[in-house]
């Protein structure tokens, strides 16, 4: 079975593949379709914004779609930033803005500042939908530490370790990850349910 993934992040496209490439299902990026398709993220959750961009690709190729999304959820700030993680700071702000941002907003609460990567990956083909969740727990501490990675990943220590995750290896990071943990879900559901 052939399965577009909606995104064109070649990073998430590479680690997808990775984690069904011992099943029968082919996935598709839309990079390799040519199609560098833009939808406004305007749900409230993790959950609408998948289903926007899952919804959006079947409405074109008609054929089965996985898309997933994410963000960082810190307790003391009442879940924020959430679903506008990448944008935080602004629409056109960087990595460091919103890190920046975060660190600021926590000055004035006590450590340990609890927070978690979530992930929701999601399957639709037109009448099932499926979706799941992964999280990484961790705290967030008050500097910037490596140079890996993107995003939170300087500023989020995650449960177990003592380095950032942009201190991390690539294959460590990915190893466990929120998103890797909802694709693992989703590709076990999806093997169960269909042959492929």
């Amino acid at each position: 079975m052939k399965i577009i993934f909606a995104s064109q992040n070649q990073g998430k496209v590479k680690e997808i593949k990775d984690i069904f490439s011992d099943t029968s299902f082919e996935i598709i990026s839309l990079y390799e379709l040519g199609n560098n398709i833009d939808v406004e993220e305007t749900g409230k959750t993790f959950s609408e914004n998948a289903f926007l961009k899952a919804k959006a690709v079947y409405d074109i190729y008609k054929e089965p779609v996985i898309s997933d999304d994410s963000g960082l959820v810190i307790e003391q700030l009442d879940g924020r930033p959430g679903v506008i993680s990448a944008r935080y700071a602004g629409e056109k702000a960087t990595y460091r803005d919103n890190n920046l941002k975060v660190l600021s907003e926590l000055k004035d609460f006590p450590e340990p500042h609890k927070a978690k990567f979530v992930s929701l990956a999601l399957f639709f083909d037109g009448k099932n939908r499926i979706e799941v969740e992964g999280e990484l727990q961790g705290i967030i501490i008050m500097e910037e530490r490596g140079s890996g990675g993107f995003g939170y990943d300087p500023i989020f220590i995650p449960g177990g370790y003592e380095q950032t995750i942009a201190q991390l290896s690539f294959e460590e990071k990915n190893r466990i990850s929120h998103r890797a943990k909802s694709f693992q879900k989703l590709k076990e559901i999806l093997t169960g349910r269909f042959s492929g």
